[in-house]
């Protein structure tokens, strides 16, 4: 299934995008794409459901995250060995874990907020790993089971705050409208292989990002087992993975990074794609 929300801000209704890439409102069978919604039981009841018994949503609404309150958005730091080497940083030996506060998400076609006084935001093209049941102390060969699904994730990140003003990199991960989720949760189902998925970004019409998920160093089962062990995770939880080499910040011989008034689309196959504009805080 691809599940969705769609409607104004904090006003979002639950959805489902049908096999022609119709919009369906699931409002009559669940409040929203968020929680105990995302548990095996539940995920299975709504697949059970013939989608052109929901009514067809008019019009082209506004898409939300594809995920309602979002408890935990757990980012991975280097996790393409690509990347690390673009940044000039050495491959982790462990995952590099940091947040992006719940704050920052927004919609896949929302508009991304330069912060003021910002010259060093970056995108990251990411894959979104949502998590379905309770996972404490899970262990690797079992972690899939406690995946809902995928979404496309844009990790869009301030260099300066990040890495050059003290403290952690949550300081520029975490900023309003960073985390852009969505258009679609994908439920496991539909993707029986999460590390074969191309991926790829472009601002402004030019390609910087093209990779695949298959060159991650820590996959998605090694990363859920791993961060169970330091915190429980629970349904509705974002674990946004890593980004491939093609990041403003490691581009030679000069960095390039956002402005205002520029455009991201990216995207990630069978998960959809997102596009946004850029514009000052």
């Amino acid at each position: 299934m691809k599940l969705l929300r769609f409607g104004p801000v904090g006003q979002e209704r639950p959805g489902l995008l049908d096999a022609t890439g119709t919009l369906r409102d699931l409002s009559a069978h669940v409040g929203d794409i968020a929680g105990a919604v995302l548990a095996p039981d539940e995920l299975k009841r709504l697949a059970a459901i013939d989608p052109s018994s929901l009514p067809a949503v008019p019009g082209s609404p506004r898409i939300g995250a594809c995920v309602g309150n979002i408890g935990k958005f757990v980012c991975i730091g280097l996790n393409y060995a690509d990347h690390a080497a673009e940044s000039n940083m050495p491959i982790p030996a462990e995952p590099i874990v940091f947040n992006k506060w719940t704050s920052a998400v927004v919609g896949p076609h929302d508009d991304v907020k330069i912060p003021r006084g910002s010259e060093k935001t970056d995108w990251e093209v990411e894959l979104g790993v949502v998590i379905g049941s309770v996972a404490s102390y899970v262990e690797e060969a079992d972690a899939l089971q406690y995946v809902a699904g995928y979404c496309v994730v844009n990790d869009v990140s301030e260099r300066n705050y990040q890495l050059e003003r003290g403290g952690t990199w949550d300081k520029g991960k975490g900023c309003d409208t960073f985390g852009p989720t969505g258009p679609w949760l994908v439920t496991t189902d539909e993707i029986p292989d999460p590390h074969a998925l191309d991926m790829w970004l472009e601002v402004d019409g030019k390609r910087y990002q093209n990779g695949n998920t298959r060159t991650m160093i820590f996959n998605v089962p090694q990363l859920v087992s791993y961060l169970s062990r330091f915190m429980t995770l629970h349904p509705g939880d974002v674990i946004s993975t890593g980004t491939p080499p093609g990041v403003g910040m490691g581009i030679k011989p000069q960095a390039v990074y956002l402005r205002a008034g520029q455009t991201m689309r990216l995207g990630i196959q069978g998960l959809g794609e997102q596009q946004q504009k850029t514009v000052d805080a």
